[in-house]
C-alpha cells in the first residue's frame, strides 16, 4: 500500500472507478480535502497542484466533471470545526494530509470514504489494521520509515563530525509516533555514534524558540527534527533558530533544505498527490536500450571489495576493476568528484 498509485486508491474508496467514470457526461463528483497548513504554504500548494494534476491525468477537471473543496487548517483546536464543515458538503470522499487531520475526520466523518497521505503510522494510530488490506472506508499510504531515524543520525554526523549531543525535535500532540522514530536513534547512538540524543518536545512557537535556545548554550550541538504537521509548519522558525544558534541539523524533507535548511534526507511526499502514468512506449525503450542484459551482465564482488571501492575519497585516482576479465559490458574504474566512473570493456 505504500506505493500504490494514488488515484487508483482514491478510486478504490469511494467505489467509483475513476477513469470510467470520468468519461460520463453531465455527472459532477465532489471531493473534499483537508490539510493541516496554511492554504499559502508553497508546500501545500505544490501538493495541492501534484493532486490536480493527477487527477486531469485520468479526466477528471474541476468545473468539469469534479468539485474541490479544499479546507486548511494550522489551528489545532480549528481541526474539528473544519473537519465538520467539510464533511457537511456531502463530498464523495475525503483526502486526509496528516495524522492529526485523520485523527480529526474519523469521529465526525460518519460513512464517508477517505484517503490518507502523510500519515506516519497508519496501523499504530489505529486507523487502518494493516497496510496491505486496510479494509473499512478508510485507505491510503505512507513513506515513512522508522529505522530512517538511525541514518538521520549518521548522515548529521558526517556532515558534522563535533557533534556529540543531538536534539529530536517534535510536539508531542502531532507526533504521538515519535517514539518509534526515537528508539532506532537511540539504538544507532548507543552502538556506533559518540553522541547523546535527546528529545525535546514543543507544542508551540514559544517552546521551540527557548528549548532551542537552552540547548545551544552547550557546545556540539545538533538537531533532528521528525516529519510531522508541526515541525513542518514552522520549518521557517526551525531553520532561523538553527542558523542563528550555528545548529548543524538534519531535516525530513526536502521542503526545509529549499526554505534554508543544513541538508535534508527523505521523502518529498509530493509524490503521494500525483502518479505518472507509464507511456505505451516504455517497453520498446526498455527493450532497446538493453536494459535486461545489461543487469543480467552485473560481475559479482564481496562485500569487502564493495566497502573499499565506496570508501575511497572524491579524488581518488582511477581504480581498477577486480575482475577486469569478465564479460560484463560495462566495469567500474574509479570516483571522480563524488561520481562513480565507469568504462566499456
Amino acid at each position: 500500500m505504500k506505493r500504490r498509485e494514488f488515484i487508483t486508491l482514491l478510486g478504490g474508496a469511494a467505489a467509483w472507478p475513476l477513469a470510467a467514470r470520468a468519461q460520463q457526461s453531465g455527472h459532477v463528483r465532489r471531493v473534499g480535502v483537508l490539510m493541516a497548513s496554511a492554504q499559502s504554504d508553497p508546500e501545500a500548494q505544490a501538493r495541492v497542484r501534484a493532486f490536480e494534476a493527477g487527477l486531469r491525468e485520468l479526466g477528471w477537471v474541476e468545473g468539469r466533471n469534479l468539485r474541490l473543496d479544499y479546507r486548511f487548517v494550522l489551528d489545532a483546536g480549528r481541526l474539528r470545526a473544519q473537519a465538520t464543515e467539510l464533511v457537511a458538503l456531502a463530498p464523495d470522499l475525503i483526502l486526509a494530509v496528516a495524522t492529526p487531520v485523520l485523527a480529526g475526520l474519523l469521529p465526525v466523518s460518519r460513512a464517508l470514504p477517505i484517503v490518507f497521505v502523510q500519515v506516519t503510522d497508519p496501523v499504530g494510530g489505529g486507523f487502518v489494521p494493516n497496510l496491505a488490506r486496510p479494509g473499512g472506508r478508510v485507505t491510503g499510504f505512507t513513506t515513512f520509515e522508522f529505522t530512517i531515524g538511525s541514518k538521520w543520525l549518521e548522515a548529521l554526523k558526517e556532515i558534522a563530525p563535533t557533534v556529540k549531543r543531538v536534539a529530536v525535535v517534535f510536539s508531542p500532540d502531532t507526533a504521538p509516533f515519535a517514539p518509534l522514530f526515537w528508539q532506532p536513534v537511540v539504538d544507532a547512538a548507543a552502538r556506533s555514534f559518540a553522541v547523546a540524543p535527546m528529545q525535546m518536545p514543543v507544542r508551540d512557537a514559544g517552546e521551540l524558540a527557548a528549548e532551542i535556545e537552552a540547548f545551544a548554550r552547550e557546545a556540539d550541538g545538533g538537531l533532528m527534527v521528525l516529519p510531522e504537521v508541526s515541525t513542518l509548519n514552522n520549518r521557517d522558525l526551525i531553520i532561523a533558530l538553527a542558523a542563528r544558534h550555528r545548529l548543524p541539523a538534519v531535516y525530513p524533507m526536502r521542503s526545509f533544505a529549499a526554505g534554508g535548511g543544513l541538508f535534508s534526507y527523505g521523502s518529498g511526499c509530493t509524490s503521494e498527490f500525483f502518479s505518472g502514468v507509464v507511456a505505451r512506449s516504455a517497453a520498446e525503450q526498455i527493450a532497446a536500450a538493453h536494459i535486461t542484459e545489461l543487469l543480467a551482465a552485473r560481475e559479482r564482488i564481496s562485500v569487502s571489495e564493495y566497502e573499499r571501492i565506496m570508501a575511497l575519497p572524491p579524488t581518488a585516482p582511477i581504480v581498477p576493476w577486480p575482475s577486469p576479465d569478465g564479460d560484463g559490458v560495462f566495469r567500474f574504474v574509479g570516483v571522480t568528484n563524488h561520481q562513480r566512473q565507469y568504462a566499456s570493456r
